[in-house]
């Protein structure tokens, strides 16, 4: 039985996080109490407005009609108060506001959450010396930018002005940035890209009790800021793993399955994915097995109309993602209890999936609801991958449970839509499927799906991967499901299928162009965390939204390169508590490493060029038992395995040693093994004429692998 969840929370922090490397890299605070670094502009007359900020002193005092933007260089989210020294007079005011993005900063108010306007300032009365602090249900959990505004005769001089970060709530107030995964490699730029993206998911990670900005969109009025406030209790912890801190601050399943891989790759915050997850199952209609869109609140007050609608919308992925999400839990836990508990929902929830599938083999997908994109519907490919890759994954966990009167229809129904896909969805002539028979469009996200799935064979997943990587555009990779709209999301996924169609340079040069040049240095982003979407052109423009000021800087479904990296191109594979493959995909980097901690032990890798060859040295947790990968490298080498296994108990087992003469391998690509987040689905046993070498059934234990070119 698995240790408590508390419990193992401190154990964790406290023995092993402040080890882990590269910590300068980490961008999640010291402690909680934090005041802006610079002034970014001020307006009227201020006198010492930098008096206020980290490098400043004496005071800041705002003379009539005046303001300044404060800048914290990151973002970051929680509870603002200032001290007041001073004021003219008992009748002046002072003005709060927010914004992620420097392209939203405002004389009139915050950047938005609802559909229409901005979001009103928060004013304070003063009325003479004290403390003033915003309440906590105006807790803003995303801004980079503050905003001070006076906006009468007199003046107010602020001796002080900080910010309560309210994110992680559950870890101490000192231990925020106990990281227990690392990442790094000779590129600098995907150094910044993994850490920015373990902090874009801390973000997410907000109090329980301050869930769901989306209280004012029945708004109407443009030029009217809206009200705005965020005050429902999302989970029973004090905990919550949400879309984004500034909105929608709601549990997604589909962010999940991007964003809970990199919780456990960076800081193993179980806690709050269990709490959240079951805040998806609480919300499943008992009688169809329907899960929800997203999570229904545990308290809402007021009622507003997106959560009642809530209650009745039905998304077929979405309902798919939360199966998927309790997969991703148990693979890194271990923690079957949880998986024993909601078995039951769990087939209901699948048993509910299947009565959409037609004579054709294919779900017939009846509702429109997904990632905000258009035209889902009908015999959907991503649809439809999702729902194979599903049915796989049960059978996974029904070996687990120890309930395998299923499986064999769930093994058929895989292979159904596997048939039924190429059959009526692929198009030769573009390398790519068709969003269904009824269109031409070829999808982004359904492509990368039937890569990952399993829809697509080893040669279609390479020409599958060429034709996204010819798509791509100036600022990432277009999604045309969703018109001109780049989502991080679905490129998530993009990345893992590049790696597994044996492409891991394109997957490395996405996130160098995408998420690194763009998502974080482009001066209109926060250059810490990872924005929602944007527009092809490189606007600051999600075509899904009216109200460009309401896009979220801080998404964690855009945090896909954490589990790019770390599983992908270092090669970390966790399929279970007890089994692993490691396969490292490094494309053109020198150097690359990356190692976490979760429940069951530790796993570390690290690949180096060397003068005559290359080096991986591999580390995997006592008692369990693994597979190494190796591509077979261009060059005619000797292939050198040496290490020692060790048992449950941690004791050395024997020493393992092997060696195997290989003649270069002079295809583009590799074969690889279909493994990662998802889980393995290898082919058979290959001995490098497909371009990899296969070692199985190897103890956990530290090994090191030498490629030496002759």
């Amino acid at each position: 039985m698995r240790r408590p969840l508390a419990v193992a929370l401190t154990t964790l922090l406290s023995s092993s996080a402040a080890a882990v490397p590269y910590a300068e890299y980490i961008l999640a605070p010291s402690q909680r109490d934090l005041s802006p670094v610079k002034v970014h502009h001020a307006n009227g007359t201020v006198i010492n407005a930098a008096g206020v900020t980290t490098s400043g002193s004496g005071g800041a005092t705002f003379n009539s009609v005046s303001a300044v933007t404060y800048d914290y260089t990151k973002n970051i989210g929680g509870l603002v108060s200032f001290i007041v020294s001073s004021s003219s007079d008992s009748e002046q005011y002072i003005g709060i506001s927010y914004t992620e993005s420097s392209l939203w900063i405002s004389p009139d108010g915050s950047d938005a959450t609802q559909n229409i306007a901005i979001d009103e300032t928060l004013w304070f009365k003063i009325t003479g010396p004290g403390n003033y602090s915003v309440e906590p249900l105006h807790d803003r959990g995303g801004f980079r930018y503050l905003n001070v505004y006076h906006n009468t005769t007199g003046n107010v001089t602020l001796s002080h002005l900080q910010t309560y970060f309210t994110a992680m709530p559950h870890f101490p107030d000192d231990g925020i940035g106990e990281y227990t995964g690392y990442f790094h490699s000779n590129d600098e730029k995907l150094n910044r890209v993994w850490y920015a993206g373990a902090y874009t998911d801390q973000l997410c990670t907000i109090p329980s009790t301050a869930g769901n900005s989306l209280v004012d969109l029945d708004a109407t009025d443009p030029n009217t800021p809206t009200v705005w406030w965020s005050n429902s209790t999302l989970t029973n912890g004090s905990s919550a793993f949400t879309d984004g801190p500034k909105r929608d601050k709601l549990v997604w399943p589909g962010d999940f399955a991007i964003s809970v891989p990199g919780v456990f790759l960076s800081t193993d915050d179980a806690i709050t994915v269990k709490l959240s997850l079951q805040q998806l199952f609480a919300s499943q209609n008992a009688t169809t097995g329907a899960l929800p869109w997203f999570a229904q609140p545990i308290y809402v007050f007021p009622e507003n109309s997106f959560i009642n609608f809530g209650k009745v919308v039905f998304s077929f992925n979405y309902h798919l993602f939360t199966l998927l999400g309790l997969h991703n839990y148990w693979i890194y836990t271990g923690d079957d209890e949880y998986l024993q508990q909601n078995w039951n929902r769990f087939k209901l929830a699948l048993n509910y999936s299947l009565s959409f599938v037609d004579e054709t083999g294919l779900a017939n997908v009846t509702s429109s609801f997904d990632w905000l994109r258009e035209g889902m519907g009908g015999h959907n490919i991503e649809a439809n991958s999702i729902l194979k890759h599903t049915l796989d994954v049960a059978v996974t966990l029904a070996y687990a449970v120890n309930d395998t009167s299923h499986i064999a229809s769930w093994t058929n129904s895989s292979a159904a839509i596997v048939s039924a896909a190429n059959t009526l969805l692929w198009d030769s002539s573009a390398s790519l499927y068709k969003d269904n028979e009824t269109t031409t469009l070829h999808p982004q996200d359904g492509n990368v799906w039937s890569i990952i799935s399993g829809v697509a064979s080893a040669n279609q997943s390479t020409d599958i991967s060429g034709a996204l990587a010819a798509r791509w555009g100036p600022y990432g990779a277009p999604a045309p499901e969703a018109g001109t709209t780049v989502s991080p999301f679905i490129t998530g996924f993009e990345l893992q299928a590049h790696f597994l169609a044996g492409q891991p340079q394109r997957a490395i040069e996405l996130m160098q162009f995408m998420w690194a040049d763009f998502m974080l240095d482009d001066p209109r982003m926060t250059n810490s965390t990872y924005i929602e979407g944007y527009d092809t052109s490189g606007a600051l423009h999600y075509p899904a939204y009216a109200d460009d000021a309401r896009i979220s800087h801080a998404h964690g479904w855009s945090s896909g390169p954490v589990l790019a990296l770390s599983t992908f191109a270092v090669g970390l594979h966790v399929l279970n508590a007890t089994n692993w493959i490691a396969h490292p995909q490094p494309g053109n980097l020198t150097n690359i490493e990356a190692g976490f901690k979760v429940d069951h032990g530790t796993y570390s890798g690290n690949y180096s060029v060397t003068a005559k060859g290359a080096s991986y040295v591999l580390s995997t947790p006592p008692g369990t038992e693994g597979s190494l990968v190796v591509d077979t490298p261009g060059c005619n080498a000797i292939i050198k395995v040496t290490g020692v296994g060790s048992d449950v108990r941690g004791k050395h087992g024997k020493k393992f040693n092997w060696a195997k003469q290989v003649h270069g391998h002079k295809g583009a690509t590799s074969n690889p093994w279909k493994c990662g987040v998802w889980g393995p689905s290898p082919p058979s046993h290959q001995d490098g004429s497909a371009g990899t070498i296969t070692i199985d059934n190897l103890a956990g234990g530290n090994y090191t692998v030498d490629i030496v070119c002759s």
